[in-house]
């Protein structure tokens, strides 16, 4: 596998006749919708061999299979690497095997699409987050129709974790958190509930995703998880919790996340890299590498690399321009926003600074956008860290979202643990 950024002038029929594949298997594994392409577009083309074109080095090669040059070398011992000519092949090997854990979240659909998904993902996933229960003001939790797909995961072989969140019709919900936490009743009552629900519908575990804790709540949270861990672990189920991108102590809303005391509890830590900017900040990458890079860092001078997830978003964002509070932009599925660069016809920009894909485009009425968004290149990039720090493995928000690309670099990258 290789990624192949388009150039000003080709089509997919000069790509697929320039590597030997064909129109069919481009669209295919890069989910297009039709022939066309804008420059700047990043395929992936699915060989285990590449075709050396003019201007080729085994660095640039290197860097479009992410291969390290050493390893490039050793699969190809025939091959004159300092006279390399158009035409000739180079053996793509895999990345250096590293076996992960993967969780994915999916927001329950109906059951048919449901079930659909999980049997896609599945040689993919070690766990599927089911989202979601709400947490009531009294610890009680809300009802979901999620038997089908926790049916559906468990037959084959993806374990389901139940996620219990804050969220609400209007955002996440601090102060049910705290009316929760604070109270030894009601807290008891949440894990009662929270442990009742895992096992009578045959849950693995369950993801905990209470965002915005707030800074007076850090130590309530830490002790809830430790609860939680002590009635589960006897049961043998899996506590993973999802947190935010912290790269530091000094942010005031990210002090109510421990990682420390809640690193020591969990068996998972899901680290959701990503939101650096968002619909309602000013428009900026998504997942900036340094920021994800330093995200990771801190979370491993307090948490055991073992536990660590790191996570990254299946979307980006639309953002009108000039930017304005009162304007906010928009979420979207990477792959939609492929296609509105294809629908406009504009070419796609690439940060080397922030390692992220990103355009301006005009629409009907004359307003001005701008979308930053993930990509092959940018996601490949993220999957070298997991493999650097040697970090437990990788998650994604959310598998409902499209990069059709992510499951042929997972296996270009790492072998998929199984629990079940």
């Amino acid at each position: 596998m290789f990624i192949y950024t388009v150039k000003p002038g080709d089509s997919l029929f000069s790509i697929s006749a320039k590597y030997g594949t064909t129109v069919d298997s481009l669209r295919a594994v890069n989910g297009l919708l039709t022939g066309e392409v804008v420059p700047g577009l990043a395929l992936v083309i699915n060989l285990s061999v590449y075709t050396v074109q003019p201007g080729d080095s085994l660095y640039s090669i290197s860097q479009m299979t992410f291969v390290p040059v050493n390893v490039l070398i050793a699969a190809n011992p025939t091959l004159n690497v300092n006279s390399l000519q158009p035409g000739m092949k180079v053996v793509i090997p895999r990345y250096p095997d590293y076996k992960v854990t993967t969780l994915g979240f999916t927001v329950l659909q109906t059951p048919e699409l449901d079930r659909a998904l999980i049997r896609d993902f599945a040689p993919y996933s070690t766990y599927i987050g089911i989202f979601e229960y709400h947490i009531g003001y009294d610890g009680s939790l809300s009802e979901l129709n999620d038997q089908p797909a926790i049916d559906t995961a468990k037959g084959v072989r993806v374990a389901p974790l139940a996620t219990i969140t804050n969220l609400t019709a209007t955002g996440f919900d601090r102060d049910v958190v705290t009316t929760v936490l604070r109270s030894p009743g009601l807290r008891q009552t949440l894990i009662d509930n929270i442990f009742n629900i895992v096992t009578s519908k045959g849950y693995a575990g369950v993801c905990i995703d209470f965002e915005q804790v707030a800074p007076y709540d850090r130590d309530y949270y830490s002790d809830f998880l430790r609860q939680l861990r002590d009635r589960f672990r006897p049961a043998g189920l899996v506590l993973t919790v999802a947190v935010p991108a912290k790269t530091g102590e000094d942010v005031p809303w990210l002090q109510g996340y421990d990682f420390g005391a809640i690193g020591s509890v969990v068996d998972l830590m899901f680290l959701m890299a990503y939101d650096f900017h968002e619909q309602s900040s000013e428009p900026g990458p998504v997942a900036p590498i340094n920021d994800v890079r330093q995200t990771v860092q801190f979370a491993l001078n307090n948490v055991s690399r073992d536990k660590l997830l790191l996570g990254v978003p299946l979307y980006g964002y639309d953002w009108p321009i000039p930017y304005s509070p009162d304007n906010p932009g928009r979420a979207i599925a990477v792959q939609d926003i492929v296609n509105l660069a294809i629908r406009y016809g504009v070419p796609i920009q690439y940060s080397q600074e922030y390692q992220s894909p990103y355009f301006q485009y005009v629409d009907e009425s004359g307003q001005n956008h701008i979308v930053w968004f993930e990509d092959p290149r940018s996601m490949g990039i993220k999957m070298q860290l997991v493999y650097q720090y040697r970090l437990r493995g990788l998650g994604a928000w959310q598998l409902n979202l499209s990069l059709p690309q992510g499951p042929y670099l997972l296996v270009q990258f790492f072998t998929i643990r199984k629990v079940l």
